[in-house]
C-alpha cells in the first residue's frame, strides 16, 4: 500500500481496500470512508500536494493488525511530520486505517 501511497497511485491502493474500508483519526471521526471515498481523497490529497511521500521507519504485525511508524513528506521544502497508522485486515484486504499524530 506504501508502495501505492508513494507513486500517488490511488486506485492501486484503495484496490487493496475492502469495499467498506475507512480512513479515520485514531478513535475518532472517519475522513474517508469507503474504498471510494478513500480513492477521492487520496486523489484531491495527492492534487494538493503532488511531491507527497511516506516513510516506514519501522513496522509491527500482530494478527490482523499492522502498525507502521510513517514519516510524511508533502513538498521537498515542508518539514516532515510523523504518524503511527494502524492498518486493520480482512483476510487480505485493509479494512481501516486509523492514523495517530
Amino acid at each position: 500500500m506504501i508502495a501505492h501511497y508513494n507513486a500517488q497511485d490511488a486506485d492501486a491502493y484503495v484496490a487493496l481496500m475492502t469495499e467498506n474500508a475507512c480512513e479515520a483519526a485514531y478513535r475518532g471521526d472517519v475522513v474517508r470512508e469507503g474504498r471510494e471515498g478513500t480513492r477521492e481523497g487520496l486523489k484531491a490529497m495527492f492534487a494538493q500536494f503532488p511531491e507527497n511521500r511516506a516513510e516506514v521507519l519501522d513496522a509491527k504485525a500482530l494478527g490482523d493488525y499492522v502498525m507502521f511508524h510513517e514519516r510524511v513528506w508533502r513538498s521537498a521544502d515542508a518539514d516532515p511530520f510523523d504518524v503511527i497508522a494502524i492498518y486493520t485486515f480482512d483476510g487480505d484486504k485493509c479494512a481501516r486505517v486509523e492514523f495517530v499524530r
